[in-house]
């Protein structure tokens, strides 16, 4: 029998057992069931921008991702792999579905198996390889939800970073930056952005519906007397009863699949660890439920993330391709994460381990465990001669998680596979510029279209 094609898009509408991820038969959509597509090329916080806003507007996140085939086709190959981008995604703490080899033109009837009936994207025009806009049977239908696009970031910026190896991105000082003391501009001016930054790390940080609190954030600065200052800057959740408490670090430069399957990792062998220690038992459940409320995972897991001058002391060039602000907001998305600590240092001593705003909601004196990947990776491009674990060996509790499937993708490996194929990536970035102005212009239309019928 040959395949049912959708009559606008030109797609294949799968039969039942060939959809990419279940449901395998169509569900009935709801109003409060929204599906938002796109490439998704090395995760950025402007994706996770449209994921948070798109879940303020529903009970439930459909997320379709193009194939390498469709994206070369419409918009030259992409970085990322299929797999390496769908980790990406399904990592984020606002998607509830991720679906692989959506249609690069939104296809109603794909919409619609998946139980959407509305389809959210950003404010900007997504046009095809033909230059017609992706979204156009969506808008036809009535059934399109816009929300803002995030300004500043994108995988084309990105993409030009490498290639001309700038370091106009790189932050000195976060905490001087949010405070409206650092960057360009009047007083005013830096306030003003100050303010901005603040309120979005303060929205990425909501739980799983984009709006109540969840990741605990703080900055860190070692203070005069060799000891540890954190500053709170988002309240959300401190540990809960019979947590672990555990502590990794990083550049997270270019959050990756290799981030992600990292912190996954992690995730299950706490998770190992809970159920070795009756954390699922029924009777474990209950009194979690009871005591508080819900019932909460076996680790709160801590993130520190290394500032740009201490990134760029050990990887040179011109990393961190993403600036400290950029990168926070990416950990801070992440379902994994519990909480953040913004500038924390390379080498995590007793005394800042022994200092960290997790424990003093506990008895403990250190936490239960930091880890790390393995520290002798043939791709690293880090060489120190001291190790930065030293102290947390010394105390037991380091653990060196085993190799993952996604061991040897990281930003210089990311950065190396721009390189190698330079002319073709700044042609693309040329094209992108030409298809750019177009698209700016459909926009300009769009825009005036509402306007006069609005008036």
């Amino acid at each position: 029998m040959p395949p049912t094609i959708d009559p606008d898009v030109g797609c294949v509408i799968p039969a039942p057992g060939e959809w990419p991820i279940a449901p395998q038969h169509d569900v009935s959509p709801r109003e409060d069931h929204l599906w938002v597509d796109g490439c998704f090329d090395f995760f950025h916080h402007g994706h996770a921008g449209l994921l948070l806003q798109s879940r303020r507007l529903c009970a439930h996140l459909t997320i379709g991702i193009h194939s390498d085939a469709a994206i070369t086709a419409n918009k030259g190959p992409p970085v990322m792999n299929l797999a390496e981008r769908a980790a990406a995604v399904t990592a984020s703490r606002f998607a509830s579905l991720c679906v692989p080899d959506a249609p690069y033109v939104t296809s109603l009837a794909w919409v619609g198996h998946y139980g959407c009936w509305f389809v959210g994207h950003g404010d900007d025009v997504s046009s095809d390889a033909q230059g017609e806009d992706c979204y156009r049977f969506v808008k036809r239908a009535g059934r399109m939800r816009i929300v803002k696009r995030t300004e500043g970031i994108s995988t084309t910026d990105l993409v030009g970073r490498m290639l001309e190896g700038g370091m106009g991105h790189h932050i000195g000082s976060l905490a001087e930056m949010l405070a409206g003391r650092e960057g360009g501009g009047r007083e005013e001016e830096r306030r003003t952005t100050g303010a901005r930054m603040a309120t979005r790390i303060r929205e990425y940080a909501a739980a799983h519906n984009g709006r109540d609190p969840y990741v605990q954030i703080h900055t860190y600065k070692p203070s005069t007397d060799a000891g540890a200052s954190f500053t709170n800057l988002v309240a959300g959740h401190s540990p809960r009863p019979g947590q672990r408490i555990v502590y990794l670090d990083g550049a997270f430069d270019l959050f990756s699949s290799g981030h992600i399957a990292f912190l996954q990792l992690v995730t299950q062998l706490e998770d190992s660890h809970g159920r070795a220690h009756d954390w699922y038992s029924d009777a474990a459940r209950s009194q979690r439920i009871e005591e508080c409320g819900e019932d909460y995972g076996p680790a709160y897991i801590i993130a520190g993330i290394h500032d740009d001058a201490v990134v760029n002391t050990y990887r040179r060039g011109n990393y961190p391709i993403m600036s400290i602000f950029e990168r926070g907001l990416c950990v801070v998305q992440c379902r994994y994460i519990h909480a953040v600590i913004f500038a924390a240092p390379y080498i995590p001593s007793q005394q800042y381990l022994s200092a960290l705003p997790a424990l003093a909601h506990s008895d403990k004196r250190v936490p239960d465990a930091v880890y790390h990947g393995p520290l002798l990776s043939p791709s690293s491009s880090v060489s120190t001669a001291e190790d930065p674990y030293a102290d947390a060996k010394a105390l037991g509790i380091f653990v060196e998680t085993p190799e993952h499937a996604f061991q040897e993708v990281n930003a210089a490996q990311i950065v190396r596979r721009i390189l190698d194929k330079r002319a073709e990536y700044e042609e693309r970035q040329r094209k992108k510029g030409v298809k750019g102005v177009g698209e700016r212009e459909k926009e300009a239309e769009e825009a005036r279209v509402k306007k006069v019928g609005g008036g």
